[in-house]
Formats: C-alpha cells, structure tokens, sequence
C-alpha cells in the first residue's frame, strides 16, 4: 500500500511535468532541431528483426526509416529484455549505440542510478514465447512490466510518462489495473495501436460531434492479436461522434448462421458492411458469406449506436465504414500496413509517443485502449460462453476524444515530420 502522504507526492511530480510550458510544436509533426532530445527506457519482451521492439526503438536508435538518417527527438537511455531468442538484436544494438543493457526492469528505469533520470519509458510487451490461456489471449506479461516500472517510480519518489504497446492487459482484469496503478499514482499513461495513426487508403472526414448512424469494422487474423487492432481503429472513428464516448453496454461473438441471421434481422446495417467489405483488399473472391471461420463481434454503446466489429479470414487490411446522418452512401477506408521503408505506421505511432515525451501529456486518452481491450476480453469471453451476451457495465468508460492527426498520404521517400 501507499500511504497518502506517499501519494500525493507522487501525484505533485505528475502535476509538475504536466504543467510544464509546452513547447510550440504540439501536432504531429517533429520538434524543431534546437529541441534537445528526451531520454527514454526500453522495457521490452524480444528484439528481433521486425519485431514491434525493432520497428520502434529501432527508429529512436537508427533514423525514421532505420537507414542512418535522421530519427525523433528521443535517446535510448537504457533497455531491460525479458526473453533472447537465437536472432536476437539486442545486445548487438546496445553495443553498436552504447546503450547500457540491465537485467531488470528497476535497473533499465533508473539506468543503474539511485534515482529515475530517464524522461519515459516506452514497453512493448508483444512478441516472444509466452503462454496462451483458454481464451488464446497471448499471455504477454505488460502487466508485470508496468507494475515493475510503477513500483520504481513509487521507489524514487518520481514519475515520467510510459507508452503501453497494443491493447493493455490482455486480461480485462490486468487491463484494468494497469489503468487504475496509472490513475492512482498520476503517472502520463498511453497505449494503443499503430494503425489509427497510421495512412487511410480513402480519407473521408468524420467531424468531432458528427452524428453516426452506422459503423462497420472488418479485421482479420488471429482474434486476439489482430482483433485489438481491429477494435482500435473503429473506435477512434466511433468516438468522434455527438457526446463523445460513454462507453458499452453489452457484448456478443456471434458466427456461422446466428451471425448472418443478426445481419438479415438488421442488427449490421447491411449497406455500411457491404461498404466496407468491397473496400478492403482480399485473397479471394468468392464473397463474404462463404468466409469460413469468419465471427462477428456484436455490442451496444451507451447512447444507442450499434458497433459490429466483424474478422474476415480472407480480409488482408483492417477497414471501416461509417454512415453518417444526412449523407446517402457509408464512407470506407482501409488502415495501411505497408513494410517499406520500415513499418511507417510505426513511425506515425512514435510521433504519438516522442510528443507525450515531451509534453508530459498523453497525446491521446488511454481510456480508449482501455475500452477496445475491455470490448476484445468480453468479445473472447462471449465466444467461450457460445454466443451468450455478456453485459459490461464495467466498460462503460467516458472520455473525451483527442483530434489527433492521422498520417497524410503516404511519401515513401520521406521519413514523417
């Protein structure tokens, strides 16, 4: 436990950082040359080629698109790994940059110091080999991760902004105190998914207090690992709507006859699915209905709106579509996942987080990965339980959205600025 006095120091550190001058870049583009860079600790499971480690810290390490050039305004100050697989990349790179390597989390946070003089922590808990439970959620120890990094900040009597990679948890439950660890202690808490901020194969505009009438997600891939991006990128669209978010009702995981009989009945506004369908790339022809194994992802919002997240095995991009009052067609785009010149969405996401670095303030609000890994946990939990609705009052969770940029067209000469 941690007394109040204890607390409230810690939360005064916090109000500190946050009420630092900003400086004059606050969208997503790069600090001005003259800004000295933020150091920041790596926490991560496995760095290996491609791996979300490699295509994250390697641009803080190696330039935007990992080629020597020029990179964000941040310095790997020390790195704790959890796992050394044969190909790994870690120890090679903390040699080549002079990165100090601890073996534990306390360790890398302090850099072996008797304090915390890092400016944040980036931890990235995906990848690795790691245990599955019955729900096959990819047990990634994120929890664990952010509970050691808290615990030396309540060591230290100091706090610094920490980005989560992907959904939290994945376990509601660890999720959850993850989020609230982060509350209690004040602590600039972000996460999420690369693809929101990433390049829209259409760009349509979803203006903040728009009133929705439909929204449609397409994912793909293994429900657990890509069903959390899925889930991002309809609520960063579905969030912008009249009121803002409030939060979700119930939950449903629906699939072969049960999910196309919720279609036929009107429960998926049909002309927003077919939207979204045409739009997004896939191995074949032969139609959504003839999708094995595909699964719809059914809920309810707070104010009524209907969200249907559907996983298309066929479907090769994470795509939405949205119907808006007073227009007569859904608009829908794709979610980008280009690999050349080195993951660029990633490099859109480490814009998100070299600004919370620098500012002290999360770019955008966690409460929505805490929602969409809520959503993912019940979704998981309903198909267990073979279709049964599931009620969340739990995840009836309010913020208020961020008009934070996406990507623009994709230059893929061009490092992002």
């Amino acid at each position: 436990m941690i007394s109040c006095h204890r607390r409230d120091a810690l939360k005064l550190t916090a109000a500190t950082l946050l009420g630092t001058a900003l400086p004059r870049w606050t969208t997503a583009q790069s600090p001005p040359a003259t800004v000295a860079p933020k150091s920041v600790a790596g926490v991560i499971t496995i760095y290996r080629e491609k791996s979300h480690a490699d295509v994250l810290l390697g641009k803080i390490l190696e330039g935007w698109q990992q080629d020597g050039g020029p990179g964000p305004a941040l310095k790997l100050a020390s790195l704790y790994v959890d796992q050394f697989p044969d190909d790994d990349l870690a120890r090679s790179l903390c040699q080549k940059y002079q990165v100090p390597l601890f073996d534990t989390i306390a360790g890398a946070v302090t850099v072996g110091t008797d304090g915390i003089p890092v400016d944040g922590v980036i931890s990235i808990g995906e990848h690795g080999d790691y245990p599955f439970n019955d729900l096959e959620q990819h047990l990634y120890p994120r929890r664990r991760f952010f509970q050691e990094i808290t615990d030396t900040f309540v060591k230290h009597g100091r706090v610094v902004p920490v980005f989560n990679d992907k959904h939290l948890g994945p376990q509601w439950e660890d999720g959850k105190w993850m989020y609230d660890r982060a509350k209690e202690l004040g602590v600039p808490f972000m996460a999420g998914s690369s693809l929101p901020v990433g390049y829209r194969t259409r760009e349509f505009d979803v203006p903040m207090g728009c009133d929705i009438e439909a929204i449609v997600g397409i994912g793909y891939s293994g429900w657990d690992v890509y069903g959390a991006h899925a889930f991002d990128c309809t609520q960063c669209l579905a969030e912008r709507r009249r009121g803002g978010e409030h939060g979700v009702k119930w939950v449903q995981t629906l699939q072969g006859e049960a999910m196309w009989q919720a279609v036929d009945d009107g429960l998926v506004d049909l002309a927003t699915l077919q939207a979204a369908y045409a739009t997004a790339p896939k191995a074949n022809d032969r139609g959504m209905r003839a999708d094995d194994g595909a699964a719809l992802f059914l809920y309810e919002y707070t104010d009524g709106l209907r969200g249907a997240q559907f996983m298309f095995p066929s479907v090769r991009l994470t795509t939405v579509a949205v119907k808006l009052k007073g227009q007569s067609q859904p608009l829908a785009t794709c979610f980008e996942e280009r690999e050349e010149p080195s993951y660029p969405h990633f490099a859109y996401l480490l814009k998100g987080i070299e600004q919370m670095m620098h500012t002290g303030r999360p770019t955008y609000p966690v409460e929505r990965t805490l929602l969409t890994s809520g959503l993912l946990d019940r979704a998981l939990r309903s198909h267990a339980k073979q279709g049964q609705r599931i009620e969340t009052p739990e995840l009836q969770i309010a913020y208020k959205p961020v008009d934070y940029p996406h990507a623009p067209k994709p230059n893929l000469l061009a490092p992002p600025r």
